[in-house]
């Protein structure tokens, strides 16, 4: 059996030791601090598709992700008896104009291509929307059946309880035990900067993030994503709202005014959040790679490590199918990685 070890306790890293746990290996999770520390710890929770056009391997893969995430969070609630927060519900948007309803118009032919005929990116009178109200200019909205929520924290609380029932092991440090077989660096922003300095090359960075979360029970309702912003109602009578999205930043954890205008943002763009209570807010870093897209592969000249990193803002969704290939490469040396998420690739790109 195995002997893996896991550096890193965020939603890539669990991820990927529970795939290895079921699948027979013997696995260790080492986190320098706690479970969720990093970005992954934050309270947005939308996992949401990219627009169905364009198509790449990124948006392909994305949508395997998306598409096997039901199955694999109700495993990891059976197990570990935590209730992850996951619910399919699909997302709502505003159409701005006769031109942006004509491209919307043309990503649901695209969809009904692309989305295998699982999920609909359906064209709506704003009427017709469920949940949360919103203004839209042109009267129409997008109502995509593919786009689902998750509590993160639930979600990385259930990971690490079902793992330690699988017989994994917890330990806090920042190096691997030496009797580890292999190793899988999943450890964010710090991680890609170790990564870059060790291979003398920058491998991406962090991009500070910030969200709260209102006191307003939506519990059923899409989730709304309006100019940018996310707008994720949640199961425990509760609304996300977030994000930024900022290069330079003096403080990593520390929330400010901008913070308090997506706040207003939200209220303005959602009336029944008007008088919602703030119950948290949060801000932390999230590891972007020169890609832009998650990064895994064996490191570069030390034999038996690996790295999965740069989930950014779309780490969630993609979890699931990176941790089934996590685990091919680990225990089967099975090389599925797609293009432009492979360490090589990053070493090429220039960070966007």
């Amino acid at each position: 059996m195995a002997q893996i070890t896991v550096m890193g306790a965020g939603i890539f890293g669990l991820s990927a030791a529970w795939i290895l746990a079921r699948r027979g290996a013997q696995v260790t999770v080492v986190e320098q601090t706690a479970v969720g520390a990093g970005s992954s710890g934050g309270t947005v929770g939308a996992l949401a598709p990219h627009v169905p056009e364009n198509w790449n391997p990124k948006k392909a893969f994305q949508l395997e992700s998306l598409l096997m995430a039901a199955e694999f969070w109700a495993d990891v609630a059976q197990v570990s008896g935590v209730d992850p927060g996951y619910g399919r519900l699909g997302r709502v948007q505003p159409i701005a104009d006769l031109a942006a309803l004509d491209r919307a118009h043309e990503r649901a032919v695209g969809a009904q291509k692309l989305w295998q005929g699982r999920a609909e990116w359906r064209v709506v009178r704003l009427n017709e929307t469920p949940g949360l109200s919103f203004h839209s200019p042109s009267g129409w909205a997008i109502h995509d059946t593919l786009s689902a929520r998750l509590a993160p924290r639930a979600a990385l609380h259930a990971l690490a309880t079902g793992l330690r029932k699988l017989g994994a092991g917890f330990d806090t440090g920042t190096a691997p035990p030496p009797n580890a077989d292999l190793v899988l660096w999943a450890t964010g922003a710090a991680g890609l900067e170790d990564l870059g300095a060790d291979l003398g090359k920058p491998m991406g960075g962090a991009v500070k993030g910030q969200a709260a979360v209102l006191q307003a029970s939506f519990p059923n309702a899409p989730q709304v994503f309006v100019d940018g912003l996310h707008i994720v109602p949640h199961a425990d009578g509760t609304v996300a709202v977030g994000s930024t999205s900022e290069r330079l930043f003096a403080h990593a954890t520390h929330t400010d005014e901008q913070l308090e205008t997506i706040i207003g943002r939200a209220r303005a763009a959602c009336p029944e959040l008007a008088d919602a209570p703030v119950i948290d807010r949060w801000a932390g870093l999230r590891p972007r790679s020169p890609s832009r897209a998650p990064m895994l592969g064996a490191w570069p000249g030390r034999a038996g490590h690996f790295v999965l990193n740069g989930g950014f803002k779309i780490g969630f969704g993609m979890a699931p199918k990176l941790a089934h290939l996590t685990a091919d490469l680990l225990l089967e040396g099975r090389d599925a990685i797609p293009a432009g998420f492979r360490i090589e690739d990053n070493l090429n790109t220039k960070a966007r």
